[in-house]
C-alpha cells in the first residue's frame, strides 16, 4: 500500500480525492435519485384500461415489478451514500463503496434487461408462440414503459461511472507491482 510520507518528501503520495472526481461522483449519486423515483412513479402509476383485452398494469409483469424494487434499492443506496461519503471515517473505505457500486449497478443491468425484453415482446410480439403486439392495443402503457426503461437506464449509466470512479479509488491506493531488471532483459530477447 502507499503510504504517506512528509509532504516535502519526493515519495509522498495522497489519498485525498481528486475534487473534480469528488464533485462527479457527489453528481452522478444525486443524479441518480431523482431518475430512480421518476422511474418508480412511472411504472407505478402505469395502467391502461382497453375495452377488447381489459386492464393492463405494471403489477401484471414480474419485471416491471422487479425494476421498481432496484430502483428502489439503488435510489436508498445512493442516498446512504451520498451522506455517508460526506463522514470523513467512511470515506476512506473505498472498497466498501466500490463492491456496493458493483452490486448496484449489476442488479440495475439484470432490471434494465428485463423491462427490455418485455418492451420488445409488447411492441412486437413473438410470432413463433403466435403472440401478436400488445402495444397496438396498449399504447400509452407502451409509451410510459419505453419512457421508464429510458430514465432506469440514464440511471444505470450513472452507476456504470461510479463503479469505474470507485474502481480507480480503490485501485489508486495500491502500487503497481514491481518488474525486476532481470524480468524486463527476459522480456527483450
Amino acid at each position: 500500500m502507499r503510504e504517506n510520507f512528509d509532504e516535502n518528501s519526493p515519495n509522498f503520495t495522497s489519498n485525498l480525492p481528486v475534487p473534480a472526481l469528488k464533485l462527479l461522483d457527489c453528481s452522478l449519486r444525486v443524479s441518480v435519485i431523482p431518475l430512480s423515483i421518476a422511474t418508480i412513479w412511472l411504472t407505478v402509476t402505469n395502467k391502461q384500461d382497453n375495452i377488447s383485452y381489459g386492464k393492463i398494469e405494471f403489477s401484471n409483469f414480474m419485471g416491471l415489478k422487479y425494476m421498481v424494487c432496484i430502483s428502489t434499492i439503488s435510489a436508498a443506496y445512493v442516498f446512504l451514500a451520498t451522506m455517508a461519503s460526506w463522514i470523513r471515517c467512511l470515506v476512506t473505505k473505498a472498497w466498501l463503496f466500490f463492491v456496493s457500486d458493483q452490486i448496484v449497478a449489476y442488479l440495475m443491468l439484470t432490471s434494465v434487461a428485463a423491462v427490455m425484453e418485455i418492451q420488445s415482446l409488447a411492441s412486437n410480439g413473438d410470432r413463433t408462440v403466435s403472440w401478436s403486439e400488445a402495444c397496438s392495443s396498449y399504447g400509452r402503457f407502451c409509451s410510459r414503459m419505453k419512457v421508464a426503461l429510458v430514465l432506469h437506464a440514464l440511471a444505470l449509466c450513472s452507476f456504470i461511472v461510479l463503479a469505474v470512479i470507485s474502481a480507480y479509488r480503490v485501485f489508486s491506493m495500491f502500487e503497481p507491482p514491481a518488474v525486476s531488471h532481470k524480468e524486463v532483459d527476459e522480456e527483450r530477447t
